[in-house]
Parts: structure tokens; C-alpha cells; sequence
């Protein structure tokens, strides 16, 4: 997740290397890891079930170093973007490897305070990554890829050493229709949202590539319900609080994207703010999430997961609302804008995200053995899906333009709002039992 932020921060620094590369070329540095991270991700979950989660979380985190290095130390843009694809492709091993090999470690009444923790890794790296990119970048833009191998290898020494040995699955045919079928799906939807304000809209490749993305989809769906044995099999879905939580979390994460986004364009180019005070000025928001994580498991527990989504969720509202009714443009000075008018919302985006999350990530955890890494890459496509379409509908509210005006900020702030009632709704579909289960 940080090097997702960080790498879009130095993103003018490594054109300016590879100059003359066309922009659509450069391009494909950010999209490359975002699209194949996504298409990824159930394949992955579903091979990780079958092959052995701590197998494939080690083999993907040295997976992930290699590719790290490789790209700081790519001497042309092909090899760099062949080197963010491999990125992408270990990320999706990992991602949903790693929820779901904490779940099983911890009882139903401790998993919310947990999948908290993850969270909170989660957002406080995608916060920070404006202002460790900037700094990076700064020096070298090579150093945002250098800097995950020592990372990479403690992690895989810790791992080696602490991660239990799950059991393998059982051995079965491997669905080659419906594993390419999900990959035509999720891959093609994500590269028209993350396209889109580069090729146009209504341009002819973004329709074409949107449509297969839909008929991919259709089939899928038509897929699943005939053949036996699928990469995504129906029972999934029919896991009480399961699907509320996937379309919750697509709803939260365009949300989310929106936000991010847009608060980043507010403070760089409305307030014309240095990007490492841009940073700075969102830290409020991965701070909250580290506070209110840490008492996720014990809200959970004393008022139910579904009224603790709820709350996370309305408060995700209450924070475009804030924005919307109260933040300026910033041409009026003092600084107040900032602080009386625009970190309220960062702290109750903070409360949304530190409550949400962690309930409907631990949705995963009421799923049978055999399918919780399966079941993690799906939440995890509902993360990565929502976040690209919500970036994707912000630009195209800004029309395009890469520096918005306060007017078209506030049209994604709406946006993000309808959104989050949305995740509002899919808390509200959790049965009480049920969903006090999960913490």
C-alpha cells in the first residue's frame, strides 16, 4: 500500500528519467501493478487455499522483494513496468494471504481487534506514502523500490520462524474458464476506470474495453451457477454477512478514493500547499485510524458488529458532509480553513475507517477453512475495484483537468457521500447475532 501512494508521488521524477516516453507509456508504471494486483487476487486467494497460505505468503513476499529491486534498478521504462507487473503479481499472492492466515490465530470475539490492526497498517501506509514518496523522491525515486528489500527480508525471516503451517486443500481441477473469465472481468473493469481520464470517457477504447469487462462478468455469473467446481463458487456469497460485505466495502472504498484523492488536490492545488505539508496535513486521518483501531475489538464487543459498521460507515458520511458545508477555498488566510473547517472531517474519515473496516474484513472469518483466502481476495477486489473507480470518478467530475478547481472537489465530496450511505446500507443488512460473532 505504500508503495501504491508513494510511487504515484514520485511519479514526475521518473518521467523526467525516462524522458522522452510518451505519457501513455508512463503511465502503465502506476496502472500495470493497480490492474494486475486486482485481476489477481481471486486466483490467488483460491490458489493460496489449495497450495498452503504460509507457502504462498513467503513465496510471494520474496517474490516481492526481487521485483522491488528490479525496479530500482531498471535501466529503461519496459523493464520498469515489466518489473511493477511482477509487483502486482506478488501483491496479490500476499494480500489476501495475510488476512487470511491472522484470522484462524485469534477466536471469533478477538478477530474485529485484529482485522483492526491490519487495517490500521493498511491506512497508515497509504496516508503516509504522500510524505515518505516526497521525501524519497526528493533524493532518488529508485529509493521507494530499494527500500522494501530489507523489509522484505525480516518480514520473510519473521515468517519463517512464526508463521503457523496450514494445511494444504484438497487437490481440485482447476477451473481454467472461470479463473479467465475473472481475470477478462476484474482486469478490464479496473483498466477503464484507471484509463479512462487519460484515453477519454466516451473514447472508443474505454467503451470497448468496459463492455468486455461487462461480458466478461455476465459469463462468469453463467459460469458459476452450471460448472461444479469454479474459482468462485456460489456457497461464498450465501455466507450470512459475506455479500453485504463485499458490495459495503466497494461502496466505502469509492468513497474513499474520492477522499483521499480529493483532499490531496485540495491542499496541493487549491491551497497550494509543498507536497510534504500535504502530507502532514492528512496524517490526522491515519492517526485516528491507529487510535480508534486499537478499540475496534472492544466496540465490537460491546454494541455488535452491525451497529459498529453502522457507526463507521456514518461517520464516513458525516465526514463529506462536514467538508461540504464548511470547507473553502482557502483564498480567505489565517489558516483556519484547515483547521476549523476541513480536519473534522479527517478525524471522523479516521473514526469511519478505524470501524468499517475491520467489520466487514472480518466477514472472512465466517467463512469454512478451506475458503478464506478465496474469500479474502474477493473483499480485497472490493478494495482495489472501489478505490481505482472512485479516483476514476473524481477526475472525470474535475473533467478532466489536472488542476481542479474547489467547484469539481466538492462534486466528488457528493459523490462520496451517496457512496457511503450506500456501505450505510450494506451494515444495516448484518444480523445481529451474526455479526457479533465476528468480533
Amino acid at each position: 500500500m505504500l508503495d501504491l501512494i508513494a510511487v504515484t508521488i514520485a511519479f514526475p521524477a521518473i518521467g523526467r528519467d525516462f524522458a522522452p516516453a510518451p505519457a501513455s507509456a508512463l503511465s502503465w508504471v502506476l496502472n500495470g501493478y493497480t490492474v494486475v494486483l486486482a485481476a489477481l487476487l481471486v486466483p490467488a486467494g483460491r490458489l493460496a487455499d489449495e497450495a498452503g497460505r504460509r507457502r504462498c505468503f513467503l513465496t510471494g513476499m520474496v517474490l516481492f522483494g526481487l521485483a522491488s529491486a528490479a525496479c530500482g534498478m531498471a535501466p529503461t521504462l519496459t523493464l520498469l513496468i515489466v518489473a511493477r507487473v511482477v509487483q502486482g503479481v506478488a501483491a496479490a499472492v500476499l494480500i489476501p494471504t495475510s488476512l487470511s492466515l491472522a484470522l484462524p490465530a485469534f477466536p471469533p470475539r478477538e478477530r474485529a481487534t485484529a482485522v483492526g490492526a491490519w487495517t490500521a497498517v493498511s491506512a497508515v501506509a497509504a496516508s503516509s506514502g504522500p510524505v515518505i514518496g516526497g521525501l524519497l523522491a526528493a533524493s532518488d525515486w529508485r529509493l521507494i523500490f530499494l527500500i522494501n528489500v530489507p523489509v522484505v527480508l525480516l518480514a520473510v525471516g519473521a515468517g519463517v520462524r512464526l508463521l503457523p503451517r496450514s494445511e494444504r486443500g484438497g487437490r481440485q481441477a482447476l477451473d481454467l474458464p472461470g479463473t479467465a473469465l475473472v481475470l477478462v472481468c476484474v482486469g478490464a473493469l479496473v483498466t477503464a476506470c484507471v484509463e479512462a481520464p487519460e484515453w477519454g470517457y466516451t473514447a472508443p477504447a474505454t467503451l470497448a474495453v468496459l463492455a468486455a469487462g461487462v461480458l466478461a462478468a455476465a459469463l462468469c455469473v453463467r459460469h458459476v451457477r452450471r460448472a461444479a467446481d469454479t474459482v468462485v463458487h456460489p456457497e461464498l456469497f450465501r455466507t450470512p454477512g459475506f455479500a453485504a460485505a463485499t458490495l459495503g466495502l466497494l461502496g466505502y472504498f469509492v468513497a474513499y478514493g474520492a477522499m483521499m484523492l480529493g483532499a490531496s488536490l485540495l491542499f496541493t492545488d487549491v491551497w497550494h500547499y509543498p507536497v510534504r505539508t500535504a502530507g502532514l496535513a492528512l496524517a490526522p486521518w491515519p492517526l485516528t485510524v491507529l487510535v480508534v483501531s486499537a478499540l475496534s475489538g472492544r466496540i465490537v464487543g460491546a454494541v455488535g458488529a452491525r451497529a459498529t459498521g453502522v457507526i463507521g460507515a456514518l461517520c464516513f458520511v458525516a465526514a463529506t458532509l462536514w467538508w461540504l458545508a464548511l470547507a473553502d477555498d482557502g483564498q480567505g488566510g489565517g489558516g483556519t480553513h484547515y483547521v476549523a473547517h476541513f480536519l473534522p472531517g479527517l478525524i471522523f474519515a479516521g473514526f469511519g475507517t478505524g470501524l468499517y473496516q475491520p467489520v466487514m474484513f472480518a466477514a472472512a472469518g465466517l467463512l469454512p477453512g478451506r475458503q478464506l483466502s478465496l474469500g479474502s481476495g474477493v473483499l480485497m477486489v472490493s478494495r482495489q475495484a472501489g478505490t481505482a473507480l472512485g479516483v476514476a470518478v473524481l477526475v472525470a467530475v474535475m473533467g478532466g483537468r489536472q488542476h481542479p478547481d474547489f467547484g469539481s472537489l466538492r462534486g466528488g465530496w457528493i459523490i462520496a457521500a451517496v457512496t457511503s450511505a450506500g456501505a450505510v446500507a450494506a451494515a444495516l443488512t448484518l444480523r445481529r447475532g451474526g455479526a457479533r460473532g465476528t468480533g
